[in-house]
C-alpha cells in the first residue's frame, strides 16, 4: 500500500511508500555510510521508501540524505544482451504507476539532499541517477546498465558515463529521453557523492554540466587549506559571481538549462559586433533576445553539448528539447521550428572552454514524426559558426 500521509523522520515533503523485501538493501546503505567514514545518527525503517539517513561526518558535519533506493540485478533474460544489469523503478501498486503522479521529494529548505540510488548487491556498488531528470518517477520502467560500466566502478571506485535513452515501442514515454549522466560508486564514496548531488541539485545542472562536475569530484575530497572550489575553477567565476547569478535569476534553481553557460553566452553576445542590446527572456523557447544595430531581433536558445563526440568527424551532440512533455501530448517535449531563431551550443563539457557554436533553427534536422518540430538530437558540425555575427553574415 502507498500512503501520502505517512512521513519519514517527521518530514512531510516526500511521498512515502510501504515496501517489503528491502532489508538487505537497507543494510547495504547503512554499511555504505560507515564505510565512508561517517556515523549513522538516524535511519528510517527498511519497510518504508524513501529512506532517510541522518549522518555525522568525520569533520562533525551533520547531513540529512533522502535516499530512493532501487535494487539492481544481473539476471540473464531471454532475448536480452548477456552483459546487461537491470535497475527497476518500482514503488507502490502497479495500478498506480500510470494513474498517479510520483514526484521526487526535495527539501524546500535545501538542508537535506535527495539521491536516487541503484543498489547492486552482487557487484557491491551504488548507481546514482539524476533526481531532477527522473522527477516525477516513471514507475515501472527498467534501466539497463552494461557490465563494463559496473566493472569500472568496482575497479576505480567512482565511474561516470553518459547514457542515451531512446524512444521506442517498449520504452515508457514518461521516462526521460535523450542523454543522461550516470555515476557509479563504491560504498566508501557515498559521502562524496551526496555532496556532489547537493551541488548539482542546487545549481540544476543539466546532463553535460553534471557530467563535468562528476568528473571533477572523482578525486576523493581532501582536508586542505582554503583553495578555490572545483566549480569556481571549472566555471571561471568566483563564488560570489555564482551566487549573484542564482540570486538575480530565480528560475535558475528550477530550470535544467545550465545557467552558467547562459551567463557566459550573455557576455559573448554583448561583445559581438553589430549587437545593440541583449536581454534575458523567460519564455518557453529562447533565452536571449538580441537586438542588432539594424534593429533586427534574434531570439537565441542556449543548450549544452554532450561531453563526447559520437561521429567519426568529431561532431558534438547537443539536445534541443524540453525536460519533459505535457501529459497526453508527446509532441510538446519538442520545440517548434518557429519558437526561436538560433541555437547556441556551449562546448564547455567536451572542451573545458566556454566556447559556443551557433546555428539557425531553420537548418536544424526536423523531427521524424512531428513535422513542425525540431529533432531532439542535433550534431554540431562545421556548418555551425563560432559567433552569432558570423552566422548572420
Amino acid at each position: 500500500m502507498t500512503s501520502i500521509e505517512d512521513s519519514v523522520a517527521g518530514r512531510a515533503y516526500a511521498r512515502v511508500y510501504r515496501t517489503s523485501g528491502k532489508a538487505d538493501v537497507h543494510s547495504f546503505l547503512l554499511e555504505a555510510v560507515e564505510r565512508s567514514g561517517s556515523t549513522v545518527l538516524f535511519a528510517s525503517e527498511h519497510t518504508r521508501a524513501p529512506v532517510f539517513l541522518g549522518i555525522q561526518t568525520p569533520g562533525d558535519e551533520r547531513l540529512g540524505i533522502l535516499v530512493y533506493p532501487f535494487r539492481v540485478t544481473r539476471v540473464p533474460t531471454l532475448n536480452r544482451p548477456e552483459d546487461e544489469n537491470k535497475l527497476q523503478l518500482r514503488y507502490g501498486s502497479e495500478a498506480s504507476w500510470h494513474s498517479e503522479e510520483h514526484p521526487v521529494g526535495f527539501d524546500v529548505a535545501g538542508v537535506d539532499v535527495t539521491v536516487l540510488l541503484g543498489v547492486h548487491l552482487q557487484a557491491g556498488v551504488l548507481i546514482g541517477l539524476d533526481p531532477l531528470r527522473y522527477d516525477p518517477l516513471p514507475m515501472g520502467i527498467s534501466i539497463e546498465l552494461k557490465d563494463k560500466e559496473i566493472d569500472r566502478a568496482v575497479r576505480t571506485g567512482w565511474h561516470v558515463w553518459e547514457r542515451e535513452n531512446r524512444a521506442g515501442v517498449v520504452r515508457d514515454v514518461r521516462a526521460p529521453q535523450g542523454l543522461e549522466t550516470v555515476i557509479a560508486i563504491r560504498p566508501e564514496r557515498l559521502l562524496d557523492y551526496a555532496r556532489l548531488e547537493r551541488q548539482a541539485t542546487a545549481l540544476s545542472l543539466d546532463p553535460p554540466l553534471r557530467f563535468r562536475a562528476a568528473l571533477a569530484a572523482k578525486a576523493p575530497r581532501r582536508k586542505a587549506a582554503a583553495t578555490r572550489h572545483a566549480l569556481e575553477r571549472d566555471f571561471q567565476l568566483t563564488s560570489e559571481e555564482i551566487l549573484d547569478i542564482i540570486t538575480q535569476r530565480g528560475r535558475l534553481a528550477m530550470a535544467v538549462r545550465g545557467g552558467v553557460a547562459e551567463h557566459h553566452l550573455y557576455r559573448q553576445l554583448e561583445a559581438e559586433p553589430g549587437v545593440r542590446d541583449v536581454t534575458a527572456v523567460d519564455r518557453d523557447g529562447g533565452d536571449f533576445l538580441v537586438t542588432l544595430d539594424d534593429r533586427r531581433e534574434v531570439l537565441v536558445e542556449c543548450k549544452n553539448a554532450s561531453p563526447h563526440p559520437r561521429r567519426r568527424d568529431g561532431a558534438f551532440r547537443v539536445e534541443v528539447q524540453k525536460t519533459r512533455a505535457s501529459k497526453g501530448d508527446p509532441a510538446s517535449r519538442y520545440y517548434r521550428q518557429t519558437q526561436f531563431d538560433v541555437v547556441a551550443a556551449c562546448l564547455f563539457s567536451p572542451t573545458r572552454r566556454w566556447d559556443f557554436r551557433f546555428q539557425r533553427t531553420i537548418r536544424l534536422r526536423p523531427h521524424d514524426e512531428f513535422n513542425d518540430r525540431i529533432a531532439a538530437m542535433q550534431y554540431v558540425d562545421d556548418s555551425w559558426t563560432p559567433s552569432l555575427s558570423a552566422l548572420l553574415a
